[in-house]
């Protein structure tokens, strides 16, 4: 296989494909699109918490950018602040929490790229009024992710 060579891009702090559902907003930094497939960059603004789940794709890399918020990952749990970073390995199970719900934001790095796909179907469901259990489910099964 010839290794791909990406065109160079840059993103301002305000910019990108802007998501939302469930009353988080998030913001594509970097797709599959624009990395060839090495990896995505995702911004969420007031983060949802997330249940204990395993993606079988991905490995993730979660960059704090305001508030506290707390990750298990595997058996360990991890409180970062601003500055901090969190590393959760594809097919170890992880959650997040917010300290103070519905606050602060985070940038995550899912390598190889194509979870942004995750996010902008949920987003097109919500803006169709399909958003819902179902939902959740087909999209979570289409790109490998098991609740636990």
């Amino acid at each position: 296989m010839v290794p791909s060579n990406p065109a160079p891009f840059q993103i301002g702090r305000e910019e990108g494909e802007r998501l939302s559902f469930s009353g988080a907003e998030f913001l594509v930094k970097a797709s599959s699109e624009t990395t060839d497939g090495a990896f995505s960059i995702i911004e969420e603004v007031h983060p949802l918490d997330t249940p204990l789940h395993v993606h079988e794709h991905e490995d993730e890399l979660f960059l704090v950018l305001e508030g506290e918020h707390v990750f298990r990952v595997g058996e360990e749990e991890h409180r970062a602040g601003p500055g901090e970073i969190v590393f959760a390995p594809r097919r170890i199970p992880h959650a997040q929490r917010r300290v103070v719900p519905r606050t602060g934001r985070t940038l995550t790095m899912a390598s190889p790229a194509g979870f942004e796909g995750f996010f902008r179907e949920l987003s097109a469901a919500e803006a169709d009024g399909t958003i819902g259990p179902e939902a959740y489910a087909r999209v979570s099964a289409k790109y490998g992710v098991t609740c636990l």
